[in-house]
């Protein structure tokens, strides 16, 4: 039996083991969200806030995301808004919010237990030119540095890594510390079935994760 980890737990797991996210708090209540930002500066506004729990799968289509809050009034209402709108089958929810990235490039990385060849992990161009280009790379986990150096270098449109509208050229060793950091998720957390970081923003050329989701093996106490 899989489980869907929620955002918040996804996050805090490939955190942990070194992907880049963009900064973020928590909370069950408005109050607590107040609090936590003012203790965490780093998040920093404007910022998103969603709805999150193992329960939603599809936090855009239902309406439970809000971008670009500017204060804390707005932040307020936001997240009554978003805590009211949840249902009794979401189970535990809490608010997430987190610091707006800014980025004009987005790259997807995951992983996937395909049931011939085993976990893979892949890098790919990301945002609305994803579904259209299909430029993709992959490999078996555990990766070397190497594998993803060269993982990055197979990608076709490396025209997007380069330079691009006034941003600097991607920080290849950034991004393969990323597929590193996300290997290790694959081969140290049990039970790992599959993980998405998407969309990775290109932020100053360095790759950020402003969404995570992680499925792995277990019941619904899994940590």
């Amino acid at each position: 039996m899989s489980l869907t980890l929620s955002e918040a737990e996804s996050r805090r797991i490939v955190s942990s083991h070194g992907v880049v996210v963009s900064p973020f708090v928590t909370g069950r209540s408005t109050d607590e969200v107040i609090t936590a930002l003012a203790d965490h500066p780093e998040v920093g506004y404007p910022v998103v806030a969603k709805l999150c729990g193992r329960a939603i799968a599809h936090k855009t289509e239902r309406g439970l995301v809000r971008l670009q809050i500017v204060d804390e009034a707005s932040l307020r209402s936001a997240t009554d808004e978003l805590l009211a709108a949840a249902r009794p089958d979401d189970g535990d929810v809490e608010v997430l919010v987190s610091t707006m990235m800014a980025g004009n490039r987005e790259l997807i990385v995951g992983l996937n237990d395909d049931p011939q060849f085993g976990m893979t992990i892949m890098v790919g161009v990301g945002g609305v030119l994803a579904e259209a280009i299909r430029d993709v790379s992959f490999r078996l986990v555990p990766i070397s540095e190497a594998d993803a150096v060269e993982m990055v270098d197979d990608l076709t449109t490396q025209s997007l890594l380069r330079e691009f509208r006034g941003e600097p050229a991607v920080d290849r060793g950034a991004l393969t510390d990323t597929l590193l950091a996300l290997s290790r998720v694959a081969t140290e957390v049990p039970g790992v079935c599959s993980a998405d970081l998407n969309p990775l923003i290109l932020v100053d050329g360095r790759p950020v994760a402003v969404d995570a989701l992680l499925e792995i093996d277990g019941e619904e106490d899994s940590p």
